[in-house]
């Protein structure tokens, strides 16, 4: 089965052929760095994470690109400079901070959400500021196709004329008549309200540090402009995949394919948009007051919790969360380390079991015997796991291949039947791996791997006495030290695969 993905702009599922054959490129838009980042932002960035591990494992070179927004009204409205004697100072927002560096503290901010769920660092990562010349080029060069126009007004705006070009609005059918003006600026002199801004004139309520010199007069960028003139500079006229969430087809996305097709780029063969996420149903709102953050859900779960419960939906689909999620993720997580670890001690035993045949295979033949006959490879995953990411990157039908593997594993290593627990072992660590759980650094209470053994050692001891215990039908001593060790605060749970234990 070729590789298939959703193209949100021909609304069909395709087959993925990359412009460079053994290469794809990606862009995927980042976060406008004016806040701590919300759960929509670490979703999607997991998303995209999934992808490129697992273009990377069918064997494509891929060069990621997520750009920072570090300019735009919103990180101007929210710094200190803007608020004048009004401004109410709070944890996220000091007085007399400035833009930049309130922006420069929520780019951290976001590194460290994405790092804590084990997303990694895109090939590039542009910041909008660092790139104001490759911006002011793209602007002149659509002025002189005649698709952008400077403000007659002497404001120094510069705009976008979407009656222009004949195709605006193909990302997200729509028609030009059915749109609603542009609200990215003020109207000033647009030729028609629906006029985009390429760049904004500095106003004197602006910090005289945001605002570059151009033909047009100082200003700064507008929020549509900048991820044109980042992605093509990184990726070339043409790319693969463009990304992001679902609310920036419009108008984000739809503007950004106007102007950059409209200066003559090929710009994204796809376009790849994830779905929002919900609280119980509900659109997430702080008036309302039904929202989590990333930073709330890393202090109910383990971060591999986390970006199990974000990445296994389908990114198109919307993804709700309710107050017991973490809670199945983690022990979901919790079934498939279960399995490894008890799997990893059966494949060991098994190589050692070779290693020594080996040995004596070459003592009675009077050969040397080879250093080592076996070594575990997990680079392989399940036809039907493959299956399912070829289908446009079916996660929650990947995530059943896993889970079927760690209960063929289980009912092996209860069989006693070493040469199966071996290759579910191996289809599961492979499959964990590309889908990144296996990358997440676990808290700090948890980064001792030899306390971490010698706790499982005793809690296994005691789990064994219990179900010796009940299999003697003496209830009172497997109640008994099953109290003991919630009062230790260790979760002993039961099921068909034997007790799991964890900490409270």
């Amino acid at each position: 089965m070729a590789q298939r993905f959703y193209d949100t702009k021909t609304a069909t599922v395709r087959d993925f052929v990359p412009l460079t054959e053994g290469e794809v490129s990606l862009y995927y838009c980042g976060a406008t760095v004016q806040g701590m980042p919300h759960v929509g932002h670490v979703r999607s960035a997991i998303v995209f994470d999934i992808l490129v591990r697992w273009l990377e494992y069918t064997g494509l070179q891929v060069t990621s690109v997520r750009n920072v927004t570090d300019i735009d009204d919103k990180i101007l409205e929210k710094s200190a400079t803007s608020y004048g004697e009004d401004f109410e100072e709070d944890e996220n927002y000091p007085a007399d901070e400035p833009w930049f560096a309130l922006a420069y503290r929520f780019e951290h901010e976001f590194a460290r959400a994405y790092a804590a769920l084990g997303v990694r660092r895109p090939t590039y990562e542009p910041r909008a500021t660092g790139h104001i010349p490759e911006m002011v080029a793209l602007i002149q060069r659509l002025i002189d196709a005649g698709h952008a126009y400077p403000a007659t007004d002497g404001s120094g705006d510069v705009y976008f004329e979407v009656n222009s070009w004949p195709a605006y609005g193909e990302l997200t059918r729509q028609r030009l008549e059915d749109l609603q003006d542009a609200p990215d600026a003020d109207p000033r002199a647009k030729r028609d309200p629906r006029d985009f801004a390429l760049w904004k004139g500095a106003k004197e309520t602006d910090p005289a540090t945001a605002a570059w010199e151009s033909p047009w007069g100082r200003g700064r960028p507008g929020w549509h402009l900048e991820c044109s003139a980042m992605s093509t500079k990184y990726l070339g006229s043409h790319f693969d995949i463009h990304g992001g969430g679902l609310d920036l087809r419009f108008p984000h996305h739809e503007n950004e394919l106007a102007q950059s097709a409209a200066a003559g780029d090929g710009f994204a063969n796809f376009w790849l948009h994830n779905g929002m996420v919900t609280y119980a149903g509900e659109k997430m709102s702080k008036s309302v007051g039904n929202t989590i953050s990333p930073e709330q859900m890393l202090e109910q779960a383990r971060p591999k919790a986390v970006r199990y419960f974000l990445g296994q939906a389908h990114y198109r689909s919307q993804l709700d969360y309710r107050p017991t999620s973490l809670q199945e993720a983690e022990a979901a997580i919790e079934r498939i380390e279960a399995f490894l670890d008890r799997g990893a001690d059966v494949v060991a035993d098994l190589q050692l079991k070779r290693e020594e045949a080996a040995a004596v295979a070459g003592t009675l033949t009077g050969e040397e015997a080879p250093e080592a006959v076996y070594v575990a490879q997990f680079s392989s995953v399940p036809t039907a796991f493959r299956a399912a990411m070829e289908d446009d990157l079916n996660v929650p039908q990947a995530l059943a291949v896993l889970h079927d593997a760690v209960r063929a594993g289980n009912s092996a290593l209860a069989a006693g039947d070493e040469d199966a627990v071996e290759q579910h072992y191996s289809d599961v660590q492979s499959m964990v791996e590309v889908l990144g759980l296996d990358d997440v650094p676990e808290p700090e209470s948890a980064q001792d791997p030899a306390a971490h053994h010698a706790l499982d050692t005793l809690i296994r001891a005691q789990l064994d006495a219990r179900a010796a215990a009940r299999a003697a039908k003496d209830w009172t001593t497997a109640d008994g030290i099953r109290d003991t060790l919630a009062a230790a605060g260790v979760v002993v749970e039961d099921s068909a695969d034997g007790a799991r234990w964890s900490l409270q």
